[in-house]
């Protein structure tokens, strides 16, 4: 019997068991075999694969910290030599989507393949879902098995060097990346045929998708604005002069303000 496929487990502080936010700094760590989902992952690999090792990270250190997290991340490729890398599923978490990416990206660096899951909009796949797979899930883990069971399959399809079809045939998210290929029939005649489903209103799959923005129904308006009580949410750390509140500006202590328009901004480089 052959032996089973090397495996590399990736998971932030959460899914680790580790800790929740308070965790979220903790530093680079390896752990021998699968932990906490991770022994899900090995179950639906079954014989076919083993999870070697799981390496786990707090997501604020390895996002504010990440040629750190990825030089140990790095050190433990070449230290288990894995013959694929699964990273997450992250789900909707978007500093760990954008950890799972940078593990992907590292391990195919490296020359080992790589895939991680995650929500369509998790900014991981903003930012690498150009050049690593991505298995599509929800927005929370609640289909985890679910999830797991579809990246140990498509996994051990890149650890036995499979040659992938399109995405929309292996399932992972399109990376936009265009191939010559052969289709039956030409241009012309397929769009004919779509053309004839769509009047008859069956389905069909497009050739050229285009994704529409999200249509937000807009508030009515104020009518007597002058006695209103307007709120300001807003990501920009903005405070009333002089932070009465003596609000922490995390992650840039010691950095001096800048005042602006009688606010108090944190001074970013």
């Amino acid at each position: 019997m052959a032996k089973p496929y090397r495996v590399i487990h990736f998971l932030n502080q959460f899914f680790a068991g580790i800790g929740a936010e308070e965790e979220a700094n903790t530093p680079v760590q390896v752990s021998e075999g699968p932990v906490g989902p991770g022994r899900a992952l090995q179950q639906a690999l079954g014989d076919d694969g083993l999870v070697v090792a799981t390496v786990t990270s707090g997501d604020n250190y390895f996002n504010e910290e990440l040629s750190s997290a990825l030089a140990s991340v790095k050190a433990a490729l070449r230290e288990h030599r894995p013959d694929v890398v699964v990273a997450g599923p992250a789900f909707n978490a978007g500093r760990y989507g954008l950890a799972c990416g940078e593990v992907c990206k590292l391990a195919q660096e490296e020359g080992i393949p790589a895939v991680t899951a995650m929500y369509h909009e998790n900014p991981g796949v903003l930012q690498h879902g150009g050049e690593v797979y991505i298995l599509p899930t929800g927005e929370s883990a609640t289909d985890m098995q679910a999830v797991l069971k579809s990246v140990a399959v498509f996994a051990l399809k890149l650890a036995h060097g499979d040659e992938l079809g399109p995405a929309e045939v292996e399932g992972y998210l399109p990376r936009g990346i265009r191939r010559p290929g052969l289709r039956e029939g030409t241009a012309a005649a397929r769009a004919v045929d779509m053309l004839a489903a769509r009047l008859a209103d069956t389905n069909f799959v497009t050739e050229l998708p285009i994704q529409m923005p999200e249509a937000v129904e807009p508030a009515a308006p104020v009518s007597d604005l002058a006695s209103a009580t307007v709120a300001l949410v807003t990501t920009g750390g903005l405070v009333p002069r002089g932070n009465p509140d003596r609000l922490v500006r995390g992650g840039l202590q010691g950095v001096p303000p800048l005042l602006h328009r009688g606010t108090l901004l944190p001074q970013l480089g």
